[in-house]
């Protein structure tokens, strides 16, 4: 079931990109299929690591200018990294970002009402500054159940 709601995914991203007019490459098909299929919000180098198998020795400016081409397309988001360097994350299915203040772990939230919310956000924003607004990511920030009990533990 996994596999099929992957490919399903992969097939709609790929007419959404052929719609725009961007050539589908092998290097674009892997690296999109690799976001798909992980939920791990990889930086670029652990993407390269993740397709090495398939493409050996992909250069990480290639990585980075096709990940550019698919947040550009709406594909793909970016999230900055607790460390000033960013990660990125599918983006077919919306849903917004828990992240830990500590350790910096990121966790997809799925619900129902998020389309509902950022509309209202966007309308919102529209409205205060007349800006014709064209997206909206939300985030949540607190502490991860892991890092809770470590503080715990150390008190």
């Amino acid at each position: 079931m996994h596999v099929m709601a992957t490919n399903t995914q992969l097939d709609q991203s790929l007419k959404q990109l052929k719609k725009r007019g961007v050539r589908i490459t092998p290097q674009r098909e892997i690296i999109l299929t690799y976001l798909i299929g992980h939920h791990n919000h990889p930086s670029v180098e652990t993407i390269r690591d993740g397709i090495d198998d398939k493409l050996p020795n992909l250069s990480v400016a290639t990585i980075y200018n096709t990940l550019k081409l698919f947040v550009n397309n709406g594909l793909v988001i970016e999230l900055p990294n607790k460390d000033g360097g960013l990660r990125y994350d599918f983006f077919g299915v919306p849903h917004y970002h828990a992240i830990c203040e500590n350790c910096g772990k990121i966790f997809d939230v799925f619900d129902d009402e998020y389309p509902d919310i950022v509309k209202h956000v966007q309308e919102v924003a529209h409205e205060k500054t007349g800006m014709t607004v064209t997206g909206a990511q939300l985030e949540v920030t607190g502490i991860c159940p892991d890092c809770a009990k470590k503080m715990h533990l150390k008190k």
